[in-house]
């Protein structure tokens, strides 16, 4: 067989539509606030985060930044870019597809926010910095595979730059600092260790996945991924119909999001949905009314319907919903379902 040398593709991934449908939200919308995904080696958590990127819409971008820069938007411009635009220049313009950039196992903080060139600074008396994975990483999403097992000072960088939206890198007195806005999408094994609670309500949205036990789809997902495995590029033609098709669902949702409303009954259903699960804080509110957005915009509509917060509930609040002691998985879910029913209707 010869070596697959393309990404699997989005569309040809069998089953688990919890997973894809979180994904494709905050492909969306990047505010939705990411996405965990939670499951067992072999469920295909990578292969669809890594397939996402063939379905992403593009982005346009100042030609040549290392952070991806917004020629229409200066809060989302590096301080080098606005340094041109103030003086006058035109800034030269190109699309590109909304990155995804996978953070390493074992990468060092310097290699996540990026280092200033003291040498560079001291000879030539400028500053110059050299970017890293946030600077990738922007505008886009950032992957993070076991994320679980990540160093907690990683931990703490990639925190602060998801709240503020800002990487600051600060070394001998001198500070830079440059736009990080990204979708953080990670990936975990649970049996390997629990994530860190200040993380985890990071995420907008999680999903548990699990291998597939019917047979009838256990044998899709095997003729499919021999099929990919003996000629991934004949394999990527043969789902490219579905490939294209999803890829303009997903960009005209984007263009529809800002026109989606969200009557009043149901934003107050999510709060009371929030009150009685006694969720902290209101980041899952947030969540919540931004992914029924989105599948709203993904369905075509301009107005979020009630099925559309059914769509999402179990999605932001599974990983929130407070579980009592010796309370197994099974019995958490089931009260969060009956809850979701009652307050939502």
């Amino acid at each position: 067989m010869n070596a697959p040398r393309t990404a699997y593709p989005f569309s040809a991934i069998v089953g688990q539509q919890p997973m894809k449908l979180a994904l494709l939200l905050n492909a969306i919308d990047p505010q939705v606030g990411g996405v965990l995904v939670r499951g067992s080696k072999g469920s295909a958590k990578s292969t669809a985060v890594r397939a996402l990127a063939e379905v992403l819409p593009s982005i346009e971008v100042v030609r040549g930044c290392p952070i991806h820069s917004d020629p229409n938007e200066p809060s989302l411009m590096s301080r080098e870019v606005r340094d041109r635009l103030h003086h006058g220049e035109t800034l030269p313009t190109t699309n590109i597809t909304m990155p995804v950039v996978e953070l390493p196992i074992g990468a060092t903080e310097d290699r996540v926010t990026g280092s200033l060139d003291m040498a560079h600074m001291l000879r030539q008396g400028e500053r110059r910095f050299e970017p890293g994975i946030l600077a990738a990483a922007n505008r886009g999403i950032l992957y993070v595979d076991e994320v679980n097992l990540l160093d907690d000072h990683v931990v703490d960088v990639l925190l602060d730059s998801a709240a503020m939206g800002v990487n600051t890198v600060e070394r001998d007195g001198i500070s830079y600092s440059h736009p990080a806005r990204f979708v953080l999408v990670g990936t975990m094994n649970p049996e390997e260790g629990d994530l860190r609670p200040q993380l985890l309500d990071r995420f907008g949205l999680a999903v548990d996945v699990a291998s597939i036990l019917d047979a009838e789809q256990r044998l899709e997902i095997l003729e499919r991924r021999l099929a990919f495995e003996s000629d991934s590029e004949a394999f990527a033609v043969d789902w490219e119909a579905a490939q294209s098709a999803l890829r303009v669902q997903v960009s005209q949702a984007r263009e529809l999001l800002p026109s989606v409303q969200v009557p009043r009954e149901l934003r107050l259903k999510v709060a009371q949905l929030s009150i009685s699960l006694e969720v902290e804080g209101h980041r899952a509110d947030t969540s919540m009314i931004r992914a029924a957005a989105a599948v709203a915009a993904l369905a075509g509509r301009e107005q979020v319907q009630l099925q559309d917060l059914h769509a999402v509930a179990e999605l932001v609040y599974g990983h929130r919903m407070r579980r009592l002691p010796f309370e197994d998985v099974g019995e958490s879910r089931q009260k969060l379902l009956r809850l979701i029913q009652e307050s939502l209707g």
